[in-house]
């Protein structure tokens, strides 16, 4: 019994030093950690002088090796010489759009007056012809002499959300068959850069590297679709600083159809005076969202006109497709020919109604060809 009673005793005083050293531990560690000096505070992953980076590692949610495979191809290198030497003075992208050598690209790629020389995927080289060009949506139409070319199918535009993966593909700083990825930051986007009062901005935004060079080149969705043509950048250094816009693949299909049958476009247009909805408008309209496109004049003789459109009505929808601002209305109306009809949905004195069978009048100044 006493010989337990010393162990017990024993082991009282061991737990009793441990305790005292572990607290005596404690006491040097804050005491170390006071004389530490306070680090400024700052924002969790902030980097100065940095905008819109992307992580240094990320998962993609497709395998975008087949897709890049199967759209490169399709993608080609144009280049416009001057008549007298032969130099280089412009340069972009494009896409075959069929296999018998139909190449659509941007307007002011080609728009240099001289001579141009297309460079395919397999480096053959060939001269094109310019069947028709339209600066309203800065989209132009050119021709080789090839057969069994690879093409890139169209996509949807309207279906593609922000937030989707893409690829953009095409030649900057005349680097062949380069492909970035990116998401869609936004659609609808109008950043005037295109001249002329029936000019159409209503492109597609994304963070894809696009650079000099790109214009022309394809907007590929995850399936190897083409869903726009890359046309332009915002940037204040002259290279890729994350915004790039590309015009959308159901507008870039009516362009092509018009200058292959006619070499222009058919456009077709309303007839009015129109700007987008603010805050204001809404509230004194009695609008359930900020949304929409007010008619601020109807024309004398217009399509509008004759369908019954008036001053003050709001433009929410053609053909069941919101129409939230003036560049999505726009691209609407333009995917249609003159003598086309559309249906409209709008709000009159706080009602919404459906005007059908707006037939849709020529515009017969909106293109030129060549």
């Amino acid at each position: 019994m006493k010989k337990i009673g010393s162990v017990i005793a024993l082991t009282l005083i061991l737990n009793a030093a441990f305790t005292f050293f572990l607290f005596e531990q404690f006491k040097a560690s804050q005491a170390k950690q006071s004389i530490i000096p306070q680090q400024p505070s700052q924002l969790v992953n902030y980097k100065p002088n940095f905008t819109n980076t992307k992580p240094y590692t990320f998962t993609a949610p497709n395998d975008f090796v087949e897709v890049s495979a199967r759209v490169t191809p399709a993608v080609v290198n144009i280049t416009s010489r001057s008549r007298n030497g032969g130099y280089a003075v412009s340069g972009g992208s494009g896409v075959i759009v069929s296999s018998d050598g139909f190449i659509i690209t941007n307007n002011h790629v080609i728009d240099g007056g001289g001579e141009l020389e297309v460079t395919l995927n397999d480096n053959r080289q060939f001269e094109a012809k310019i069947l028709g060009v339209d600066p309203t949506t800065d989209l132009a139409l050119i021709k080789i002499r090839a057969r069994d070319l690879p093409t890139i199918d169209y996509g949807d535009s309207d279906i593609v959300q922000t937030g989707e993966w893409v690829l953009a593909v095409g030649n900057p700083f005349n680097l062949a068959s380069t492909v970035t990825a990116g998401i869609v930051s936004a659609k609808g986007r109008s950043i005037d850069i295109l001249s002329g009062s029936y000019s159409i901005e209503s492109f597609i935004q994304t963070d894809a590297v696009v650079n000099p060079g790109n214009s022309g080149g394809a907007l590929v969705n995850t399936n190897g679709e083409l869903v726009g043509i890359n046309t332009a950048i915002i940037s204040e250094s002259g290279g890729y600083e994350g915004y790039s816009f590309a015009i959308p693949s159901n507008l870039v299909k009516k362009v092509v159809r018009d200058l292959r049958e006619f070499g222009k476009v058919q456009r077709a247009i309303l007839g009015v005076n129109i700007r987008t909805v603010n805050a204001s408008l809404a509230e004194n309209l009695s609008l359930p969202n900020v949304a929409g496109i007010h008619i601020d004049r109807v024309h004398t003789g217009s399509s509008a006109e004759l369908a019954g459109l008036k001053a003050r009505d709001v433009i929410v929808g053609i053909n069941g497709v919101e129409t939230n601002s003036v560049p999505q209305l726009q691209e609407q109306v333009a995917r249609y020919s003159p003598g086309e009809s559309i249906s409209l949905d709008i709000f009159r004195n706080g009602r919404k109604i459906r005007k059908y069978d707006v037939k849709l009048k020529a515009l017969d100044t909106a293109s030129t060809f060549r």
